[in-house]
């Protein structure tokens, strides 16, 4: 794999070599099933090394270490040494095959065997998927628009009361004990349902700011006018596609104290602010700074859009098939870092997808991916771009600086072979989109007309 030899022809082809014969058949542009059809000589050659090897290992009383005869041993053993064999049949064989071929295999084949005994022939089959011929053609010059876009200052003051948001000081409430919406309240609850408590469903000293979206709406709105040191009970209604579907349109009744009530305190926009939370001299120079960072952001959100347009328009004029295992693993990829998004909920969060919705909603984007990734690759190939290894060493050190105190972990992790070949495919893709977005024919267009809105 990754070694590029003559493809297969078009339909099927049949090899016989004096070890073995090969038949191989184009099932759809993405699968091949390969038939294999090995000699009773190199069947007796292999259970020959497998009763050899299992002879050496074995403890068997009467006999010294490799001295029990065949006999015992396939009495002892012979299911054993029939699995190893097989195993070993199979592999080595399929893997020449695929070398040979050059089948670029992105699958676990599906193998069918036939019985397999010693001095006869063995035969078996296997389907593997594959990576498709891709007919990349005419992928210079592509025309993509780039909006132009600026910063307003309406943008530049919510940037900054942002900021200020970010270093609100919490206050005790000391003129009244009931909560009301916007306050950040310290709560102790427990949940239960028909009285039966459940995993997440208990928390002490949890921060929550009521309104602020961060839990079901329906327990957000529950704690509103609670008295604070007093046991109360709510009832609060699971939507029925809540994440958790042991809670899913459950009704689950909560016994929750108020500990502590506190109260947002805003800092001053001034200069001060400006030289504590911005290293600025002075307030306008705050300003100064967040629009340059407003402006790299937009910069950032153009190349992006520009990439994705651009990418639109190579897969499209480009139909092809795509592997389903390539599709599942990117799919699973997907899923596996939202559900890790997500985690460390409790049982007051809003409600997160389903695990059939989340693949109704990423699969989509996994063959597109899939897509996007195969066709880069191959214009890559035709290109000649690649990435050295001291490139690679570059950027690993590049990400394990910035990173600071978890450097070293990263370096560890970046030892392993795969993980480094990874970073490899991920550089390429990347050299590659900047040579096509270099050549490629950019119209800058006015936004329209609610776009300033938008964009903020």
């Amino acid at each position: 794999m990754g070694v590029r030899i003559p493809p297969l022809a078009p339909e099927s082809v049949d090899v016989t070599t004096p070890q073995m014969k090969i038949d191989i058949d184009t099932v759809s542009p993405v699968q091949r099933k390969v038939r294999v059809e090995l000699p009773a000589d190199a069947v007796n050659k292999e259970f020959f090394h497998a009763y050899e090897s299992v002879g050496q290992r074995a403890r068997i009383k009467g006999f010294r270490p490799g001295k029990a005869p065949r006999s015992v041993l396939k009495n002892l053993y012979g299911d054993e040494i029939r699995g190893q064999v097989l195993t070993r049949l199979v592999e080595q064989s399929l893997g020449e095959v695929i070398r040979e071929r050059g089948l670029h295999v992105v699958s676990r084949p599906e193998v069918e065997a036939d019985d397999l005994e010693e001095g006869r022939a063995f035969a078996f089959s296997a389907v593997v998927q594959i990576k498709p011929e891709i007919d990349a053609k005419n992928y210079m010059g592509q025309e993509v628009e780039k909006v132009k876009l600026s910063i307003e200052d309406a943008q530049v003051e919510a940037a900054l009361r942002h900021l200020q948001e970010t270093h609100a000081r919490l206050e005790p409430v000391e003129d009244r004990d009931a909560v009301e919406r916007g306050d950040v309240v310290a709560l102790d609850f427990v949940g239960s349902i028909d009285g039966q408590p459940f995993p997440g469903a208990k928390a002490e000293n949890y921060y929550l700011e009521v309104g602020g979206g961060n839990a079901l709406p329906e327990f957000e709105n529950g704690l509103v006018g609670l008295k604070k040191n007093r046991e109360h009970t709510m009832s609060v209604a699971y939507p029925e596609d809540y994440s958790n579907r042991e809670l899913a349109g459950k009704v689950v009744v909560f016994s929750v104290t108020v500990r502590e009530i506190k109260k947002k305190t805003l800092p001053p926009l001034d200069d001060e602010f400006a030289k504590d939370h911005g290293e600025c001299a002075s307030l306008d120079e705050l300003k100064q700074k967040l629009r340059l960072r407003l402006e790299s952001e937009i910069k950032e959100i153009q190349e992006r859009d520009l990439r994705e347009q651009l990418l639109t328009r190579l897969i499209e004029a480009r139909p092809f098939e795509v592997p389903p295992a390539m599709v599942e693993r990117q799919l699973r990829f997907l899923m596996e870092r939202n559900q890790n998004r997500l985690s460390g909920r409790d049982a007051t969060s809003k409600s997160g997808p389903s695990i059939e919705q989340m693949r109704k909603e990423f699969e989509p984007h996994a063959v597109r991916q899939v897509k996007a990734s195969l066709l880069i690759e191959k214009i890559a190939s035709l290109e000649k771009i690649e990435v050295s290894d001291k490139e690679i060493q570059e950027k690993i050190e590049a990400v394990a600086r910035s990173a600071g105190e978890k450097g070293a972990a990263i370096r560890e992790v970046y030892r392993r072979e795969d993980v480094r070949e990874d970073l490899r495919s991920q550089m390429v893709f990347d050299q590659t989109m900047g040579f096509l977005l270099k050549h490629a024919k950019i119209k800058e267009v006015e936004p329209p007309v609610d776009a300033n809105e938008k964009k903020s």
